[in-house]
């Protein structure tokens, strides 16, 4: 029955005009309204986002921001972040907002700069530390502040003079027979202790030998 079917489009007005002709000649004519796309939704990207879900058990929206910033981040609209901003984004996604615990963890979480004065060590020490796996520390993504946890572990790794006992890297290295390297896997295996002498001569990182473990001279590694 339907020969031909004619549609022109009107894409500035969103206007189609459809012409159909019939078996036998006959014409008709139809107007209709195309759909107008709708502009794609301007958001955060997916990886802010779950980001700021993550950050958002620990921080407050400002640090938060601060974080976001130091890694480049921007808004959707390519601004930087703020704790306005911040809070924004975390009830569009419902994220909660951080809340301190009401029993909190073992030890006080501080800056390296802070746990370096209670320690009374530079704070290179603590870096040092952080960087050769003697003590841990928490830094939920890059840019974000590090913690440290004030434990009594901690407290007894500083000591004003060195114990009877303990010996210099080099002295260990010699003991053992093994590389520097080996020596800091087995501190942070628990075999061998460290502690940081504060004052006097021997002052610095200071060694002993776990002697509970009596296979430690048979390790290779």
């Amino acid at each position: 029955m339907l020969e031909e079917v004619i549609i022109a489009v009107n894409k500035s007005e969103y206007r189609s005009h459809l012409t159909l002709r019939w078996r036998g000649g006959a014409l008709s004519e139809i107007d209709l309204d195309l759909l107008r796309r709708r502009a794609a939704p301007v958001r955060t990207d997916e990886d802010t986002v779950a980001l700021v879900r993550r950050l958002a058990i620990h921080y407050p929206d400002a640090v938060i921001a601060g974080i976001l910033n130091r890694q480049q981040r921007t808004t959707a609209y390519g601004h930087r972040f703020t704790a306005n901003h911040v809070g924004n984004l975390r009830r569009h996604w419902n994220i909660d907002r951080y809340e301190p615990p009401p029993t909190p963890p073992e030890g006080e979480a501080l800056t390296i700069k802070q746990a370096a004065a209670a320690l009374d060590v530079a704070t290179s020490t603590i870096h040092r530390w952080l960087n050769d796996g003697i003590i841990a520390g928490e830094q939920l993504t890059p840019g974000a502040p590090w913690r440290i946890r004030l434990t009594d572990d901690l407290r007894k790794r500083v000591a004003e003079e060195a114990p009877e006992g303990y010996l210099t890297m080099y002295q260990t290295m010699r003991l053992l027979g093994v590389s520097r390297q080996t020596v800091w896997q087995r501190v942070k295996r628990g075999d061998i202790e460290a502690i940081h002498v504060r004052r006097g001569r021997k002052k610095g990182l200071r060694l002993k030998l776990n002697c509970s473990r009596p296979d430690l001279f048979n390790q290779a590694s």
